[in-house]
């Protein structure tokens, strides 16, 4: 019997038989390995449309244009501007406002694209922004590179509402704005006590993220700190040994009791796991997957970074959007780009029947919050 309830990350001991080891004894990856499990590749030909020579050219793509991405920002400076992947292409796109940086930053293999707003201007204009106090009718709001401009979301049904109209003329007031309208408002995916799911706290069920030394990462919003967390057949694993949320949706979560961690996202029986070998950032535009205890594997593309997400809880601040799926339960799940973490589940709007987008919390902010050690393969 197959034990989907079991959480992205932790595994009991009684897993041993089957070949899961400690990362210790887990072997180093080589340079002739496949750049991606089975499991990831099936799930992005699945939700992306790509045939398997695709999705494993896209893979060695982005992880070629993360790599150029922090070579292209040094090279650029002050002048740097962003940067998006173009799947089509297979390249990374690096604005910068100041001709004279072109052909530092091409010379690093990014494509170049004049702009009149550097990267450092369009976050101190999202700071203003996050300033003031956004109403319900004002989903989020974030940089967008590619448009050289601010984006503030808006539900489209409450685009009229006097509290949204003065809100977006004070954001315009802060630096360059680009309305765009949402079909709904996010929210978190958490979800009521259900039988043989990963992990719970209080009556709330929620998704381990990854593995660190000594515990996991999952969303905030899931339990406050000291709380207790139980796994899937009831046992204790551990405590919150730290939480924040509103402001943030990030927490960790110490494992006793039996309870061990391993570098592994799991397939949930109808995919191969997913080894984690790294947290290097994918790139906006790059392709992106999911780990979930309600929805299990599912993949979409990176939209946006640092946008601010306005829940009825409050606002939450440096999320990473995705065109992914995800439903109840699936709050605190594992976001992977190739073998690289990427985050823990928040929220969003929509299910895995009609589509939606998804927010996450970046990994590494969380273990630089919390002075974590990610475990790797």
């Amino acid at each position: 019997m197959i034990r989907t309830g079991l959480s992205a990350l932790l595994v009991l001991g009684t897993w041993a038989t089957a070949g899961l080891v400690p990362a210790a004894a887990a072997p180093a990856p080589t340079t002739t390995e496949a750049p991606a499990s089975a499991g990831l590749l099936t799930a992005m030909q699945k939700d992306l449309g790509l045939t398997k020579s695709q999705a494993v050219a896209r893979i060695a793509a982005e992880k070629t244009a993360t790599a150029v991405d922090g070579k292209a920002r040094r090279a650029a400076g002050a002048a740097y501007g962003g940067s998006w992947f173009n799947p089509d292409s297979g390249t990374l796109t690096v604005a910068v406002t100041s001709a004279g940086k072109a052909d530092a930053v091409r010379a690093t293999g990014a494509t170049v694209r004049l702009v009149k707003h550097s990267a450092r201007q369009l976050d101190a204009a999202k700071a203003a922004i996050d300033a003031l106090d956004a109403p319900a009718g004002v989903a989020s709001w974030h940089v967008d590179p590619k448009a050289n401009k601010v984006v503030v979301n808006v539900v489209a049904a409450e685009k009229n509402d006097n509290d949204v109209a003065a809100f977006v003329t004070r954001a315009r007031q802060a630096g360059p704005v680009t309305v765009v309208e949402t079909a709904k408002a996010p929210q978190t995916f958490a979800a009521g006590t259900v039988g043989g799911d990963p992990y719970y706290t209080g009556n709330v069920r929620c998704s381990i993220g990854f593995s660190v030394y000594g515990g996991f990462v999952t969303a905030g919003h899931c339990g406050q700190a000291g709380a207790g967390v139980s796994g899937w057949d009831g046992s204790y694993i551990g405590n919150f040994q730290g939480s924040s949320f509103p402001d943030n949706d990030y927490a960790w979560v110490n494992v006793g009791s039996g309870w061990w961690t391993v570098p592994v996202v799991l397939g949930w029986g109808s995919v191969s796991d997913q080894l984690v070998r790294g947290s290097n950032e994918a790139p906006i535009g790059a392709s992106i997957c999911r780990s979930g205890s309600t929805t299990h594997w599912r993949c979409g593309n990176v939209l946006a970074k640092n946008e601010t997400v306005n829940y009825a809880q409050g606002a939450v601040h440096q999320m990473t959007k995705t065109s992914v799926c995800a439903e109840g339960g699936d709050s605190g799940g594992s976001f992977i780009s190739g073998d690289q973490a990427q985050g823990v589940t928040s929220g969003g709007w929509g299910n895995c029947s009609t589509g939606g987008e998804t927010w996450y919390q970046p990994v590494n902010e969380i273990l630089s919050r919390y002075g974590l050690t990610l475990h790797t393969a």
